[in-house]
């Protein structure tokens, strides 16, 4: 069972990053148990720079944060998501 069944839900979590620093902890593709602390405020993400024009389909299974201690962007599915909290 996931905690974001509802896009409700998924809304907090999204203003949370917004707002300032959550520690994120999620199950990896390889299985593994990851913690992250990430945000999507502007004050801590460095804008994405396309390196190719390739373009994605938007997927929203997946969130894209920005990982504030390896200072790049990282994706993980809403899915996969084991608990998080606000840090900032």
């Amino acid at each position: 069972m996931s905690f974001f069944e509802t896009q409700e839900s998924k809304d907090h979590l999204i203003s949370l990053l917004e707002d300032g620093i959550v520690k994120v902890t999620f199950e990896k593709v390889d299985g593994s148990i990851r913690e992250m602390s990430c945000s999507l405020r502007k004050e801590h993400v460095v804008t994405y720079e396309k390196k190719t024009d390739k373009t994605k389909p938007k997927n929203d299974d997946i969130l894209p944060v920005f990982d504030i201690d390896k200072q790049q962007w990282r994706s993980f599915k809403w899915d996969n998501i084991k608990s998080f909290e606000a840090v900032i």
